[in-house]
């Protein structure tokens, strides 16, 4: 994964900033009210909670060590929210995201002035085999990239009303969350969601990679990142539920998209090892970055094998690409609505 824009990365803003204002109205905040349906948990799935084993010694270093933790039971939306529930709140509160707002120049110093203009990182895949090390060989801040235009100003989201919404920041999926009358899950909460009652298993379905010869999460088939054989069926985003859900009914924990959580990163017993592949350079903009878990359409075997609840990467607050979304949860420590035993 990468921090955005290549040329913007050393020019973060500090924790707890935002990009920059904006005259208009309801630019960066939803307006006041919840969801017509907030106090309904609707469609929402409820996880009992309990003890599990969080992480993995198996993988990638900042996954050490797996250890065992405890959640509380919650409900928790049994798909990521897509791009028809993603309007619904902008259409209610006149929300402008992250990406369709003018960055403040004063908060990317060093940035080139021709790219601080709205827009979001989109992936390009590459023509032929390139190296590895480089995200900037597929990666590249397009102007007038946002949630409604995922590749560029001349895309839509006409045919993806059921596809994960995507070009999502922090700040965004936070306010889409407390419109919702819900809050952002911790990653302890999607981890032992994502486990779908299956204590250490690798993947969310058990250890084995593709049972039966069945694709179980839209991820990268071929040579990441320029061959892409789309052996699942999809090159980019998909439907959310066109894979088998795990074991609580939860469609898309795995592939398809990250997925923001309320935790800020930090290396859980991994901080004086070396740094694993494609996972962004320890350094200040950790302070104001979040957990995304669950790993992407982009994710491949030769280059980030983090389709497994146990995969974690970091994710600045003020960044939006075309490969993470979001979901929320209920707590019952906030709500009434806990199943009755």
């Amino acid at each position: 994964m990468l921090a955005l824009n290549p040329n913007l990365a050393d020019a973060w803003p500090a924790a707890g900033e935002s990009r920059g204002e904006d005259p208009r109205p309801l630019r960066g905040r939803a307006g006041t009210g919840l969801a017509p349906d907030a106090v309904n948990r609707g469609s929402m799935v409820w996880i009992p909670g309990g003890d599990f084993i969080m992480g993995s010694n198996k993988f990638y270093r900042e996954e050490r060590p797996a250890r065992r933790e405890k959640v509380g039971g919650f409900w928790i939306d049994p798909q990521p929210v897509t791009n028809a529930g993603f309007r619904e709140f902008v259409r209610a509160t006149g929300y402008l995201t992250t990406s369709e707002r003018t960055p403040d120049p004063t908060m990317y110093p060093d940035a080139d002035p021709a790219l601080l203009v709205p827009g979001s990182a989109v992936f390009s895949k590459p023509r032929g085999p390139v190296g590895l090390r480089d995200h900037q060989a597929w990666w590249a801040y397009v102007p007038g990239a946002d949630w409604r235009h995922p590749e560029g100003p001349e895309s839509s989201i006409d045919d993806r009303a059921d596809h994960p919404v995507v070009h999502v920041s922090f700040e965004d999926v936070a306010a889409y969350a407390a419109w919702a009358g819900k809050q952002l899950p911790t990653e302890a909460e999607w981890e032992f969601a994502a486990r779908g009652g299956l204590d250490d298993a690798t993947y969310a379905w058990g250890e084995e990679f593709a049972p039966g010869g069945q694709a179980m999460a839209n991820i990268w088939q071929g040579r990441f990142p320029w061959e892409n054989l789309a052996e699942d069926g999809y090159e980019g985003t998909s439907p959310v539920g066109a894979f088998p859900a795990n074991g609580y009914g939860l469609c898309d924990m795995i592939g398809n998209v990250w997925e923001w959580t309320a935790s800020a990163y930090a290396l859980p017993g991994a901080a004086a090892e070396k740094q694993s592949c494609c996972q962004p350079k320890q350094g200040s903009t950790h302070a104001a970055s979040r957990v995304v878990k669950g790993g992407s359409h982009l994710c491949a075997p030769n280059y980030c094998l983090r389709y497994r609840p146990a995969a974690r990467q970091s994710q600045p607050l003020d960044t939006s690409t075309t490969h993470i979304g979001f979901r929320c949860v209920v707590r019952v420590a906030e709500s009434s609505l806990a199943p009755v035993a």
